[in-house]
């Protein structure tokens, strides 16, 4: 079989199970395509292929609710500094230290897992607000250059808000809308955005959004409780297998 369509087989395959899993959880679906994509393909060219399934599926999380407007008078100064923050740091992921952008992505997995599984529920005072997101958006921005990946630390600091459910997964949607844009312009500026690249990522959507359409009638079979354990467990052997593999 062509080597052309087998990748695009496997690339569809990887977004379909990445899908499902932002289907079932509400996020997932950029660090399960990261992790599993640079399994076979250098991480700046991983990053490039999630843009477009990344950008479709959170901008339909961001817009479902009537939320938005206040999510975005909350939020906006964490997300002009993650885009600021992913602008400076993606000389990381493309650059002469390109190479190590594997293992990077791998700990920041792992750390991720870890952090989800073990660490306590932590909640920010509203008068923190000012200045943490801030802050949080920078490192998640500069995680972003540097592994293409936007849930470190963005994803605990959103949870630890308080917002009710429907609001998180609306903001997690912002969120990860905002990153996946600011991903793209970096690497644009940085040239790396190839034609073939592009069209494949473009393909991506339709199984992306399909398995999303399954992970949602997942969630109403499958207790999302240990469908996120095993996910969390899954995400933290792939990541330590990406930190590792350089040394074995």
């Amino acid at each position: 079989m062509n080597e052309s369509i087998l990748t695009a087989m496997a690339v569809a395959a990887v977004f379909l199970l990445a899908g499902l899993v932002k289907g079932v959880v509400g996020l997932g679906l950029p660090t399960v395509a990261m992790g599993l994509l640079t399994l076979a393909v250098a991480p700046a060219q991983a990053a490039a292929l999630l843009l477009a399934p990344s950008l479709v599926t959170n901008v339909w999380q961001a817009l479902v609710g009537p939320g938005l407007p206040g999510l975005l008078v909350r939020l906006w100064p964490m997300l002009a500094c993650a885009f600021i923050g992913t602008l400076a740091g993606i000389g990381s992921l493309t650059g002469a230290h390109a190479s190590e952008a594997g293992m990077a992505l791998g700990v920041v997995l792992a750390a991720y897992a870890v952090v989800a599984l073990w660490a306590p529920r932590l909640q920010v005072p509203p008068s923190s607000e000012r200045w943490l997101g801030p802050l949080v958006g920078l490192v998640t921005g500069l995680i972003t250059g540097a592994t293409g990946v936007f849930v470190v630390p963005a994803v605990p600091y959103l949870q630890a808000l308080g917002l009710g459910k429907d609001a998180l997964v609306q903001a997690l949607g912002l969120s990860f809308t905002v990153s996946t844009i600011a991903l793209g312009s970096a690497l644009a500026m940085q040239a790396t955005l190839e034609p073939g690249i592009a069209a494949l990522s473009l393909a991506a959507v339709l199984p992306a959004l399909l398995g999303m359409a399954l992970g949602q009638g997942v969630r109403r079979r499958v207790d999302p409780g240990r469908f996120r354990l095993w996910f969390l467990v899954s995400l933290l052997l792939l990541g330590a297998w990406l930190a590792l593999k350089p040394f074995v």
